[in-house]
């Protein structure tokens, strides 16, 4: 093979790397942007990603042997421009990482049950009150256990076998230093803070998610309980009869840093 035909064969190699990483990549961003701009529902855009990553990690297997093997050929062709196209095919490798990341982490994610809402009290959830009217023309009721194909009772149990540390917290601590804390944790999350009462221990705040740019809704409840303080914690999907365990994680995640 003359110099002209390697140099032509390493671009080739290159670029295909490239393209076919960016159009993977292309394709699964497209799962988020299209709700985003309204071009299509939630439940289109989840399917784009679960019909995707079967392929994506033989995609990304095929762009990392194909930049290995461009390197090796112009290594070995001694050519003048192999840190740039090993630079262009680099790209290609990087789309791709990112494209299988991305519904890999969500796919995991599906073994949550296919429920959206998430209390730490099951029986006497706390309620909603400056959230409410943002939430009424949305599919999804505010009556805890309201989810197609399972009764409330089967609703909370399948939560509190998913997530079992989610339960009422009783906290030594004054009623305002648990409510102080408690806005804080929110705070911390990036929640949009729509209502905080101290007088009443409660708390309403709007969680946006990243990918899909879902609203879920969260209230906290904090009530004096003898010498300490009994504090209590629901989120709420206003879309979508699952939430890939979103809602647990999110309570979760504010419990830990309460």
């Amino acid at each position: 093979m003359n110099s002209k035909s390697a140099s032509a064969y390493l671009n080739w190699i290159a670029y295909a790397v490239l393209v076919i990483g960016i159009l993977l990549g292309l394709i699964i961003l497209s799962a988020p942007a299209g709700i985003w701009l309204g071009l299509w529902a939630f439940p289109v855009g989840l399917n784009i990603l679960i019909q995707t990553d079967p392929y994506t990690h033989w995609v990304l297997i095929l762009c990392i042997l194909g930049w290995i093997t461009l390197l090796g050929l112009a290594l070995r062709a001694k050519a003048d421009n192999t840190v740039k196209l090993c630079s262009i095919a680099a790209a290609g490798v990087l789309s791709a990482l990112i494209a299988w990341y991305i519904p890999s982490t969500f796919q995991a994610r599906l073994t949550y049950p296919v429920i959206h809402d998430v209390s730490t009290d099951v029986v006497n959830p706390p309620a909603y009150v400056a959230i409410a009217p943002l939430r009424a023309d949305v599919p999804n009721s505010m009556v805890y256990g309201t989810v197609e194909g399972l009764t409330p009772a089967e609703h909370a149990e399948q939560q509190l076998a998913a997530f079992p540390d989610l339960v009422p917290r009783l906290i030594d601590a004054s009623p305002q230093e648990v409510f102080d804390r408690a806005l804080a944790a929110l705070q911390e999350m990036d929640l949009e803070i729509v209502a905080a009462v101290p007088g009443e221990g409660r708390i309403e705040a709007i969680d946006t998610t990243f990918w899909f740019r879902f609203k879920d809704d969260v209230v906290i409840r904090i009530q004096p309980q003898g010498g300490q303080t009994l504090i209590d914690a629901r989120s709420l999907s206003r879309v979508g009869r699952g939430d890939a365990g979103t809602n647990g994680l999110r309570l979760q995640r504010f419990f830990e840093l309460l």
